[in-house]
């Protein structure tokens, strides 16, 4: 089954209400870090809620994500586009956490900190806005975050299952969005409803799909708009890092030259290593300034 995302109006218009499925890009990050199982459904979480907030920008516009924690996940990192793609990093992958019913513990890995939102719309200035962490479950701590840094009451439900063997068997959420005219009976309704969801855990396991989820919540009340795939996508290349190589400038170039012969660069989102040979380095070193 294909990740992807259900966009929808519901309540005569007065809310907006997206539901993803995002297990195969959870995995894919599990895969590429090799997470341990409480870092896995903490990235998942993040990686289904970034992709989510992604979706709700247009044409080349994209967000960068950065949770700046104390827990022993030592923070982490998403960038995700209105195409429905999305990548991460975090600072400590080994983390496995419990609370005593077995339940990983997220809330604990991730650890006390912030949230910092930023949004490159592709014009003159970047924003970037921030809240502080509430939980660490991820989910709620955007929640807050919508409402106190961009004046929007919101829902957030996300969730990640992890099996025995450490792979991810289910993820997904939805972020569920009052709009200008949502009456106070509806917010009443929608709490109601919300209070009788079983955990998104659960709906994924029985195969709820995102439209489903949205039918949960919004009953007959609601259009959808529109759906897009969703995928772990990193869009790095050699060319980047030569670009980054060339910006630490003639002198530093030729230290790291006469010291190694060589240069071994790592992206953070995707693990793809790319190698500069003496010949490459004494290029850059030429196009420097």
């Amino acid at each position: 089954m294909k990740d992807y995302l259900v966009k929808a109006y519901a309540f005569d218009g007065t809310v907006r209400i997206y539901a993803a499925r995002t297990k195969n890009l959870a995995e894919q990050a599990r895969k590429i870090h090799d997470l341990w199982p409480t870092s896995a459904a903490a990235m998942g979480r993040l990686l289904t809620a970034s992709v989510i907030m992604g979706a709700m920008y247009k044409d080349d516009q994209e967000i960068t994500i950065r949770i700046e924690s104390d827990g022993p996940i030592e923070g982490m990192v998403t960038t995700a586009n209105a195409h429905g793609e999305v990548r991460g990093y975090l600072g400590n992958p080994h983390v496995f956490m419990q609370y005593n019913t077995g339940k990983l513990d997220v809330g604990s890995a991730v650890g006390n900190g912030f949230i910092h939102v930023t949004k490159d719309v592709k014009i003159r200035d970047i924003f970037t806005s921030t809240a502080k962490i509430q939980t660490g479950e991820i989910g709620e701590d955007f929640a807050y975050y919508f409402t106190a840094s961009e004046q929007i009451p919101s829902a957030v439900g996300l969730g990640v299952k992890i099996d025995e063997d450490n792979t991810v068997i289910h993820s997904g959420g939805f972020i569920l969005q009052r709009m200008p005219g949502c009456s106070e009976e509806t917010v009443e309704l929608i709490e109601k409803r919300l209070n009788d969801l079983p955990p998104i855990t659960d709906l994924l396991a029985s195969n709820t799909t995102p439209e489903k989820i949205i039918e949960l919540i919004a009953k007959d009340d609601h259009k959808l708009l529109h759906t897009l795939d969703l995928n772990y996508h990193c869009p790095c290349n050699k060319e980047k890092f030569e670009r980054g190589l060339i910006s630490l400038g003639k002198q530093e170039l030729t230290t790291l030259l006469k010291e190694d012969k060589q240069i071994n660069t790592v992206c953070h989102f995707c693990k793809t290593e790319y190698h500069f040979d003496e010949a490459a380095i004494k290029a850059l070193i030429k196009e420097s300034k």
